[in-house]
């Protein structure tokens, strides 16, 4: 065995362990009493805007960052490599539908979701309790957790603050959430206020499990998710509470949930000012392009949304002058790439009458070049965004940005 040391980690790689992947192998990681998680805070801008970096078992991450979706151990219609190619740091599971299909023992007898689904960089999973809460009648909340139907086959299944660590650790996650329950909206706040204090509960719980399985060797990080509705003191009292707790990182979840842009912003900036500078702050399922330049404006560093994914395969296309919807007929002779100030690989090579040939025809190339290009443009979006940071001209960058939509 060959015994390699990288920054923050070391490795052991046995013959019998690795396989090709172009010059580079597939490696046994094996940690010996070193700290998984660091965030440093390069630069913030006037605006308030920030970069920096995430550094985790499976290597560096860039902040701001877009964290492309992988629910099912697949980023939809994309291959680990083009994910690389195309500058992706970091992606997300979900451990809901990971639970189900194929299930954790499937996951774990075949070496980790990483090795699993071929993808060698950092994982966030969701804890899940997004998706379970959205199965409003098959579910059930108490204080134990969460009972529900699987939408699989109805079968009945469970999720405990303790069980969702036992999953995301056996995921082998860089960063993993709690249970957490994203309250309805609009609801009163009675109802919001009660389900704070179920989530806060549920943290407490998470960590001290998190905390019960970690030894020596590294851990994941855990990051607390600050709820509290759109109810400014209530943001501020989550925020409070867990900082109090003590996470590696922040989530602010519950947003984008069909209020107008101004109160989500309302909601990010009431929870960021209660929140340390010194940790990474993630905004959840969020968002558009105009929702996370406005959000790095508010002090975000992560973000994860399925529109860049779901808006290609419908044939929605984001470009720097704004939204094009490439089934429309007056592309159909047009020779022009879909952005040309775009370098991605889709923009590179095919016209946007070929682009509007294939989603007409419901080629499944559409779907892949469509995909290819949106997520380049949200990951360069963030590249622009922290280049603007570092110079000091996050303003000059938002205006620019909203002009060129208009």
């Amino acid at each position: 065995e060959h015994f390699l040391t990288g920054a923050n980690r070391a490795f052991t790689v046995s013959p019998h362990e690795y396989c090709p992947r172009g010059k580079r192998l597939f490696l046994k990681k094996v940690f010996h009493n070193m700290s998984c998680f660091s965030y440093e805070l390069l630069h913030t801008d006037p605006s308030g805007a920030r970069s920096g970096a995430l550094n985790l078992a499976h290597g560096r991450v860039q902040t701001p960052v877009f964290m492309p979706v992988g629910t099912h151990a697949t980023v939809k219609a994309m291959t680990p490599e083009e994910l690389e190619e195309i500058g992706a740091e970091i992606i997300l599971g979900n451990t809901y539908h990971l639970y189900l299909r194929p299930g954790t023992e499937v996951i774990a007898t075949l070496g980790g979701l990483h090795r699993f689904m071929h993808w060698e960089r950092p994982i966030l999973t969701d804890s899940g309790g997004f998706q379970v809460f959205s199965l409003g009648q098959l579910r059930k909340i108490d204080e134990s957790g969460v009972v529900f139907s699987s939408h699989i086959d109805g079968a009945r299944c469970s999720l405990t603050p303790e069980h969702v660590v036992d999953i995301q650790r056996v995921l082998g996650s860089d960063i993993i959430m709690p249970l957490d329950e994203c309250a309805p909206y609009p609801a009163d706040r009675g109802y919001v206020a009660e389900s704070m204090a179920r989530t806060h509960r549920w943290a407490r719980r998470t960590k001290d499990a998190k905390m019960g399985h970690d030894g020596p060797a590294q851990a994941p990080a855990l990051f607390g998710i600050v709820q509290g509705g759109m109810y400014a003191d209530l943001r501020r009292a989550s925020a409070l509470d867990l900082v109090d707790m003590g996470f590696d990182g922040y989530a602010i979840g519950g947003l984008s949930v069909g209020e107008d842009r101004e109160v989500m912003l309302n909601m990010v900036r009431e929870a960021v000012s209660c929140l340390p500078t010194d940790a990474p702050r993630y905004l959840m399922g969020v968002g558009s392009p105009e929702d996370m330049v406005l959000s790095v404006e508010a002090g975000i560093d992560m973000f994860d949304c399925v529109l860049p994914t779901r808006n290609a395969r419908n044939g929605t296309l984001f470009t720097r002058r704004g939204k094009l919807v490439i089934k429309n007929s007056r592309f159909e002779r047009d020779a022009a790439p879909l952005d040309e100030e775009c370098l991605c690989y889709t923009c590179r090579n095919y016209s946007r009458a070929y682009l509007r040939h294939l989603f007409m025809s419901k080629e499944i190339l559409s779907s892949r070049l469509n995909t290819i290009h949106n997520l380049y443009y949200y990951i360069d979006l963030m590249r622009r965004m922290r280049q603007a940071v570092s110079e000091d001209k996050f303003v000059a960058f938002k205006k620019d940005f909203f002009t060129n939509l208009s």
